[in-house]
């Protein structure tokens, strides 16, 4: 079967393209295959990339003010369409949904809101001699990779940071959720000039072909930290611009003085919404002894009660793992667990077949264990025990990595405290996962490189223009 047999096509120059090959696409929930899309290489690319380079002048001299209505029509498209991309997503992703339409109204959302971000320019000297404005100008052609965990939120993230900078754009998907964002290309492609907006699915071999290709300036990418780097040393040849936001190993720090039967259930969700395949979600949580074995009673409670199975399902909670490779990964960390003798503690049954996971608790495991040390990506929470501020913080710290954590207490001023002294880009205070596009997002360590949303998230797509423009007349 052809790409276009298929139903969803590459978006290049504005028009629905076939590829000369296509790829499978499987539903995580059954593990079989349901369809088929466009696996685009080398010969797509350089139709996108001609497509984009030949759009580019136009759209940078275009005014941000029409760039921005253009980018908040697409928020509006978006979401006129969420019932029907949600469905595609329910298919390729597996997650409940409600989750897929919550995912693609925020989408929305947050395109709407950083269209409204303005980049002033910056008077550095005004005297009677001369004036010094420091303009923000686009880099050019962006290249951004977008991972499978959120496939339409990022995308939307990465689209409006480029766009609504005056920069054009090849967006690659994920080849494991390729189809919504297909589908986001066609749809949102009418709504701006030919060539500003491509969109092009493929298999691994795209990626590298993208990230090596001197014609893009930048790279927006988010997923691991091993991808990162490997992007990272493909970009340093061109000294390609990048944005890179990457693995975390987030931690909760619960302190004694909480009501327990309160923050259970965020914590929950905060560890294992979208089965645990979030960025920032609680990856270690660290209880208070004082609070430890109520904490984790009522936290195996909930995941004894929760529904995990097909997100077509009426009244599923949490999906499958959502492809087979990470799948494989989470069930060997979870043998490995056993082979130490490690406690698990796990909540309901879930369904065969599929790339299904149960909720499962790992109980006080080492801090050496793989489980506390590695992200797991999947739903493996490890409780840990403490009974010293200074210890936990430390112990909180002693990662690679340095994406979120958060802090519970009824201490607000405590929390602040405590939250100044963790190594990471974002840390809650009884709260979590709630993210803003007005908000800067990034992460220290092995976390991240560079910045998404807010006007900081907009600037590291320009690049800086001063003029010198003086006021005493001519030379």
């Amino acid at each position: 079967m052809s790409s276009g047999e298929s139903g969803f096509f590459l978006t290049i120059n504005g028009a629905a393209v076939p590829a000369a090959r296509s790829m499978d696409v499987v539903n995580p929930a059954t593990g079989a295959v349901f369809a088929r899309a466009p696996n685009a290489g080398a010969a797509e690319l350089e139709a996108a990339i001609a497509a984009a380079r030949a759009a580019f002048p136009k759209w940078k001299a275009t005014s941000a003010a029409t760039r921005a209505a253009a980018v908040v029509k697409a928020a509006e498209v978006l979401g006129a369409n969420a019932e029907a991309l949600a469905q595609i997503m329910v298919a390729e992703h597996g997650r409940p949904v409600e989750l897929c339409k919550q995912e693609i109204f925020g989408a929305a959302y947050w395109m709407q809101a950083l269209a409204g971000i303005e980049i002033p320019v910056d008077i550095t000297e005004d005297t009677p001699e001369r004036r010094v404005e420091v303009h923000r100008e686009p880099l050019g052609l962006v290249a951004a990779l977008i991972p499978w965990n959120f496939p339409i939120l990022l995308a939307a993230w990465k689209l409006a940071h480029a766009l609504l900078t005056g920069n054009v754009l090849v967006l690659k998907p994920s080849p494991f959720t390729p189809l919504a964002t297909l589908k986001l290309g066609a749809l949102l492609a009418p709504l701006f000039p030919p060539g500003v907006l491509n969109v092009l699915s493929g298999d691994d071999a795209l990626g590298p072909l993208m990230t090596a290709h001197p014609a893009f300036a930048k790279i927006t990418f988010t997923g691991s930290s091993a991808t990162g780097r490997r992007i990272m040393a493909a970009a340093a040849k061109d000294l390609k611009r990048l944005t890179l936001e990457m693995g975390g190993n987030d931690a909760a720090i619960v302190l004694p003085d909480v009501d327990v039967a309160k923050v259970a259930p965020r914590l929950f969700q905060g560890a294992f919404i979208n089965t645990a395949q979030v960025c920032v979600a609680t990856k270690r949580l660290y209880a208070h002894e004082a609070v430890y074995d109520e904490l984790r009673a009522r936290l195996h409670a909930l995941a004894l009660a929760a529904k995990v199975g097909d997100g077509a399902a009426q009244g599923t909670e949490f999906g499958p793992i959502q492809n087979k490779p990470q799948y494989e990964r989470v069930q060997a960390m979870l043998a490995q667990a056993r082979a130490q003798g490690l406690t698990l503690l796990q909540g309901a049954p879930v369904p065969d077949g599929g790339y299904f996971v149960p909720l499962t608790l790992v109980d006080n495991p080492p801090e050496e264990s793989a489980v506390v040390r590695e992200e797991a990506f999947g739903p493996i929470l490890p409780l840990l025990k403490y009974s010293d501020l200074d210890e936990v913080i430390a112990r909180a710290n002693d990662s690679e990595y340095g994406l979120a954590a958060t802090v519970w207490t009824a201490d607000i001023a405590l929390g602040e405290q405590l939250a100044a002294r963790l190594d990471v880009g974002t840390v809650w205070i009884n709260d979590n996962l709630n993210s803003s596009p007005v908000t800067p997002l990034t992460g220290h360590k092995q976390s991240g490189f560079g910045v998404e949303n807010g006007l900081a998230g907009l600037l590291e797509f320009t690049q800086i223009k001063a003029i010198f423009i003086p006021k005493t007349g001519a030379a």
